[in-house]
């Protein structure tokens, strides 16, 4: 099994927390990295992108991965949970990481971050979840850490159904989360990033906390 990942290094030294993203289909590591880094104080942070192990071209002809295809579900499920926490070890083997674990995800890869915090060895402090809903076989739990459920409010993918429903969800799961809606498609922007920075330093006051 081949994969890659990419890592910015915190600006401080000494210990930091990791917060690993995963990106959406047919995109690359390239694209999750430069959504986490614009995120506001991510600086502080290990900030690491990791790409589906599995080779797509989209319908638009750009090359790039997915997490999941059509054959073979729940093998793939397995590897790619069992690839993420290995990298999350390497990543601890090497590197000052702190206890406090994060996972991103955008679109696809909203359902490849919430099976790392509910079925990986690595227990997640924060999920953020953006444009994509949580796969409906998980069973949710605290373990997912405080969530952060976002969407734009013209994401005609993610619709506010689905939003709403995943909401439903955690509130019966009991997982502390927070949602998130903000003006804009199918796509990251500045809103969103506000929210996203605010929500990892636990400024809470602009969104509305559901217990």
């Amino acid at each position: 099994m081949r994969g890659k990942y990419l890592l910015r290094l915190p600006a401080h030294t000494g210990p930091a927390p990791l917060l690993a993203g995963f990106h959406g289909f047919g995109q690359t590591a390239e694209d999750e990295f430069r959504l986490l880094c614009a995120i506001p104080g991510s600086e502080r942070w290990f900030c690491c992108a990791i790409e589906a192990l599995h080779s797509v071209c989209t319908t638009a002809g750009n090359c790039g991965a997915s997490w999941m295809s059509s054959r073979d579900r729940e093998h793939q499920i397995e590897e790619n949970v069992h690839y993420v926490d290995g990298v999350i070890e390497r990543i601890k083997a090497l590197y000052e990481v702190n206890e406090s674990l994060s996972f991103h995800g955008y679109s696809q890869g909203t359902g490849m971050a919430s099976r790392a915090a509910l079925l990986g060895r690595h227990r997640a402090e924060y999920l953020m979840l953006l444009g994509g809903d949580i796969p409906p076989e998980l069973s949710v739990s605290e373990r997912m850490g405080r969530v952060h459920l976002a969407r734009g409010s013209r994401d005609r993918i993610y619709s506010r159904e689905r939003h709403e429903q995943d909401s439903a969800r955690l509130r019966e799961g009991a997982v502390p989360f927070v949602v998130s809606e903000f003006m804009g498609g199918h796509r990251v922007n500045e809103a969103y990033l506000k929210a996203a920075g605010e929500f990892l330093e636990g400024e809470l006051s602009p969104l509305r906390l559901v217990p």
